[in-house]
């Protein structure tokens, strides 16, 4: 099923939040875990994630460091502020009430045809 590029759009931040709050990752890490998590629903081009991470680190949400890989290539890993993860936490309660909003009015609507 394809899924509308305009429903995703509100929730990229918190879904690149909930990842780093996991553990540090670079750019192509972060597309690779949303599309196999969300059994490939989600699907990021890099230039979609990296203006959002770039956002981010404006906003003192996540920092970013460079590290060598064993091929002598450097790679950037972004990771999560305590900023972030206090906002992150926000944005889960605000999807929850979202969700059970939406699903209220979706299945009530459903069941009472």
């Amino acid at each position: 099923m394809v899924i509308n590029k305009e429903l995703l759009k509100g929730s990229t931040v918190i879904l690149i939040l909930t990842l780093l709050d996991s553990k540090p990752m670079y750019g192509y890490e972060m597309i690779k875990e949303i599309e196999e998590k969300s059994d490939g629903i989600f699907t990021f081009k890099e230039g979609t994630l990296y203006p959002i991470l770039h956002s981010l680190e404006t906003e003192g949400m996540v920092e970013c460091y460079w590290t060598e890989t064993e091929g002598g290539r450097k790679r950037k890993y972004y990771k999560i502020t305590k900023s972030g993860s206090e906002h992150m936490k926000e944005k889960q309660e605000e999807w929850k009430t979202f969700r059970s909003a939406v699903d209220k009015v979706i299945w009530k609507e459903a069941i009472s045809r």
